[in-house]
């Protein structure tokens, strides 16, 4: 019996999971490896789940490696669905959280095991191996080096390319991609400035880090402004600060957590040198008599798809899908860790996106020049892909690319 795609999707989508805690997830990607006859090794980077399919056509054909991830956001969902998240998880600082599926990753754990049921139906006509991997913790950054020291790449056939796509707000039936770099490099990294606490009404007496990282905020801002050529693309954010506890007092110290984003590692080491001139700098003209700490939680290498596979794919989604339907989306600022799979392996990698938008939504915005106002986009708590075309291009993008580089 075949799988219910929607009855799956809308399954993941009410109860979605925070990285490296996809237990739940886990269980029905098994369960449905199971029913499709597939052995399968589970808890790989603690819990993710990798298969493989060989097929049965004359020779003995490629490997080639498709990979899904399965974690969920915390954020908490408005889009008012009738299958809409209310769930809630304890992130890694212990505090309790909603949890969303903001980010497509249900939709791509869906398109996988569709595209695994439609080949292991066909396996007859192609030759090779599949490895499917179903990777936890893209959103910290960590699961698939996390799945490669658990040994992924030596305990299935290693990849001769490396596969994957992504959900993202373009039209439903589109598919985008583009040669070389599809997605930035990125680093998180945490800034602690040390001050000297004190009373609120004795702030003279104090170094206040807060004041400090209010200033360092405003000046980080004028690297991309100020620093980086406007024809370059870099990106410092800070999403998130921490300090004090009290209005009547003065914190020892005051914590940023920023997002940096470039193309590559020359623009990487770049900014990085920028950002930690700037921190040091306001730390000193505040008075500051301890040196700001600056650690890296990750850091991602940019997504970079090679010419001549993506160029195949181009070809053979335009021969199925039409030229209409394939497109080059630019390159996108977010990061991925899909690509560790293809750099320790050494080999090529395509990594591209589908849309989930309804086509006529899609139109109107355009035509209103209001996409950025009316189109909610990962990570949004709005973040609600239509189900149908959107899982059946999901399912056929993967079906199709696999088959390019079959035997």
């Amino acid at each position: 019996m075949s799988i219910d795609l929607e009855a799956l999707y809308t399954d993941l989508h009410r109860h979605p999971e925070l990285s490296f805690q996809e237990t739940r997830t886990a269980g029905v990607i098994t369960r449905e490896l199971a029913g499709l006859g597939l052995d399968f090794v589970e808890g790989l980077g603690k819990t993710g789940v990798a298969t493989s399919i060989t097929g049965t056509g004359p020779g003995e054909g490629p490997v080639v490696w498709l990979r899904a991830d399965i974690d969920g956001l915390p954020v908490e969902e408005l889009t008012g669905l009738p299958y809409a998240s209310t769930a809630r998880g304890v992130d890694p600082a212990g505090t309790d959280v909603p949890v969303m599926h903001a980010c497509g990753h249900d939709m791509h754990v869906t398109a996988m095991l569709g595209a695994l049921e439609r080949l292991i139906a066909t396996k007859d006509e192609w030759s090779g191996t599949v490895v499917a991997v179903f990777q936890p913790a893209e959103e910290y950054g960590a699961g698939a080096q996390a799945m490669i020291a658990d040994g992924v790449l030596d305990r299935f056939p290693r990849p001769d390319i490396v596969l994957g796509q992504h959900l993202t707000p373009l039209p439903a039936g589109v598919v985008g991609v583009r040669p070389g770099t599809q997605m930035a490099a990125s680093d998180g990294i945490t800034v602690r400035l040390l001050g000297r606490g004190g009373h609120g009404s004795r702030p003279h007496a104090t170094i206040d880090p807060i004041v400090m990282a209010a200033a360092t905020v405003m000046r980080l801002q004028t690297i991309v402004s100020r620093e980086i050529d406007p024809r370059e693309m870099a990106v410092v954010t800070v999403g998130a600060i921490h300090a004090g506890l009290k209005n009547n007092i003065i914190p020892a110290e005051a914590t940023l957590e920023l997002s940096l984003r470039y193309p590559d590692d020359d623009a990487r080491a770049d900014v990085m040198a920028r950002v930690e001139r700037i921190v040091r700098a306001e730390a000193a003209a505040s008075g500051a008599t301890e040196e700001p700490v600056i650690t890296t939680l990750h850091s991602l290498p940019p997504t970079i798809n090679d010419a001549d596979a993506t160029a195949r794919l181009v070809a053979a989604w335009q021969r199925a899908f039409g030229e209409g339907n394939v497109v080059d989306p630019g390159m996108f600022t977010g990061s991925e860790d899909v690509s560790w799979f293809a750099r320790e392996a050494g080999v090529p990698l395509v990594y591209w996106f589908w849309g989930g938008l309804g086509p006529e939504v899609f139109a109107d915005a355009v035509a209103r020049g209001t996409v950025n106002e009316d189109i909610p986009t990962n990570h949004s708590p709005y973040f609600a892909p239509v189900l149908h075309p959107t899982i059946e291009r999901g399912v056929e993008a993967l079906v199709v690319a696999a088959r390019e580089f079959l035997a």
